[in-house]
């Protein structure tokens, strides 16, 4: 995957394939490789994928919001010279999706969101993110997803040095509190963008009951579930989370 990494200006991004662009948005302690499913499989069937590395640390604590991330974004379709894209997002990833399709709806075909934050946030919990405490990060980690194996090692150390620096841990915490400020339960009945809401059965970051209320909220969603899966579908269950969004885009013609 970093064979395909850009550098270009204030942008830093993966872009791989030809076609409709889908645009992916990682979440809080997510990365890049979160998404390799997705990488692999939509350029071989006629779209072109690309994934922005999100400023989440290097902006101004002043700035560190989902509303800044939205227009980081925009930004950045902007450079690429899109007209229109597909956003695809996962965890804060989708709320920056959804903040954006609400705030630049002509540039948003379609919205993806999976283990979307916007109507409820326990992503970080009371205690989270505790510092100096590996077996708790890593506990953490494990409980973000259905099968804890899916959380190696590497995730584990990444989420570990992230809650370990602290100053990526006081824009965690800003990001955290800007989520919980930017909820869209207001807002998501005037966005009339098609969705595909994809959702881990047993998603325990964002409970199944979001993603029913994702639904009945947007005026043009359709829900899928996943079993066996929690909060990042695209990562546990990759083959069937490609599957399900490929059919709906086909269903769509998106």
């Amino acid at each position: 995957m970093k064979d395909h990494l850009r550098q270009e200006g204030k942008f830093t991004y993966l872009e791989k394939g030809e076609g409709t662009p889908i645009v992916i948005l990682h979440g809080l302690m997510g990365g890049l490789s979160n998404f390799d499913g997705v990488v692999d499989y939509f350029p071989e069937n006629g779209y072109k994928v690309l994934i922005p590395e999100l400023p989440l640390y290097s902006m101004s604590l002043l700035k560190t919001s989902v509303g800044t991330f939205a227009r980081y974004l925009k930004e950045f379709i902007d450079f690429k010279g899109y007209k229109e894209v597909i956003l695809l997002g996962n965890s804060l990833g989708g709320h920056i999706a959804l903040l954006a399709t609400k705030m630049f709806p002509e540039v948003v075909k379609a919205l993806v969101i999976t283990g979307s934050s916007g109507l409820y946030e326990n992503a970080m919990g009371e205690s989270y993110p505790r510092r100096g405490d590996y077996e708790f990060i890593k506990k953490k980690a494990q409980a973000v997803f259905y099968d804890p194996e899916v959380a190696t090692q590497e995730i584990v150390d990444d989420v570990y040095k992230t809650v370990s620096d602290r100053n990526k841990l006081v824009k965690t915490l800003a990001i955290a509190k800007s989520a919980i400020r930017h909820n869209m339960a207001k807002d998501l009945p005037k966005m009339g963008t098609p969705t595909c809401i994809i959702w881990g059965k047993n998603d325990s970051v964002t409970p199944p009951e979001v993603a029913e209320d994702f639904e009945r909220l947007l005026p043009d969603a359709d829900l899928f579930w996943i079993d066996k899966c929690g909060h990042a579908a695209m990562m546990e269950h990759p083959g069937e989370f490609n599957k399900v969004l490929h059919a709906w885009f086909k269903k769509r013609d998106i």
